[in-house]
């Protein structure tokens, strides 16, 4: 039986094809209307996944400039941070790296009513560490052949795992990259780390195609996203990871605001309120 989101979103491409081609652009008013219907199927997962007690853990990978932060703001920007919580970790500490390397993940995944969306994760070690030399290639070998048993023993503690990998081209990443030196908003996203890795593409090319190999398993697949749209990658992650996961509307009591209280005599205080300038 197909959930709303995907008849919804097999109408609208039934539509798209017959109005226009794959590589036509998708109109910002096209994209925010798409996104605030998912939104709602969002927040109607998020009612579930509280009331069933779910456990849904999210992985985002890609190269840099891919599309990963923009695609998680768009999945949690309407949802509640205290059920889809996003761990974007730092570089591991001197303690850390004495640890088993999946130890500083373990505390972060999700518990019963928690979806949890990792902006990189323990595929650090298949990736950027792998390719900038952070870890030997024993150490990158022992961590393939593992992480498939960890993530089974995840899968059957009862946790919904779904792994996403967001497939940019040479050229987009190039231009996203230079849009990023320039732009205050974006100066931020662009380490030196950044730019070492940039000129290793082919090197992230064998990494990731090794990533695959290992560990693209029939109970924890990889699921590709083409992003050199950014719009239609975001719709599109979207609408699969809510076809992932089993959830139907909660019951709600119906919503009704309650009768405000009398003043009791309450007067306004002849505070002088320091108020901010309204230069707006």
């Amino acid at each position: 039986m197909k959930s709303k989101a995907d008849k919804a979103a097999a109408g609208a491409k039934a539509k798209q094809a017959a109005n226009s081609t794959p590589k036509d652009k998708l109109k910002r008013k096209d994209y925010d209307k798409q996104l605030a219907r998912l939104h709602v199927e969002l927040v109607e997962l998020q009612e579930w996944v509280v009331h069933a007690g779910l456990k849904v853990c999210v992985v985002f990978e890609g190269r840099d400039g891919a599309g990963k932060g923009g695609t998680i703001k768009a999945i949690t920007e309407r949802v509640s941070p205290r059920v889809f919580r996003v761990v974007a970790l730092p570089a591991p500490s001197d303690r850390e790296k004495t640890q088993m390397y999946a130890q500083r993940y373990l505390p972060h995944l999700p518990a019963a009513g928690e979806v949890v969306i990792f902006d990189r994760s323990w595929y650090n070690r298949a990736g950027v560490e792998r390719v900038m030399g952070f870890c030997t290639e024993e150490q990158t070998e022992r961590f393939l052949h593992m992480v498939p048993l960890f993530e089974k023993l995840m899968i059957e503690s009862g946790i919904i795992l779904l792994k996403y990998w967001l497939e940019v081209s040479p050229e987009e990443q190039t231009r996203r990259l230079e849009a990023r030196i320039d732009d205050g908003r974006k100066i931020w996203k662009l380490s030196p780390m950044d730019l070492k890795s940039y000129s290793r593409w082919y090197d992230y090319s064998r990494a990731r195609d090794a990533m695959f190999a290992a560990t693209d398993t029939e109970f924890a697949p990889w699921h590709v996203a083409r992003s050199d749209d950014k719009k239609r990658a975001r719709l599109n992650i979207i609408t699969h990871l809510l076809s992932k996961v089993p959830y139907k509307a909660a019951p709600r009591a119906k919503v009704k605001l309650p009768p405000r209280q009398k003043p009791g005599g309450y007067k306004e205080p002849d505070y002088p309120f320091k108020f901010i300038e309204e230069r707006y």
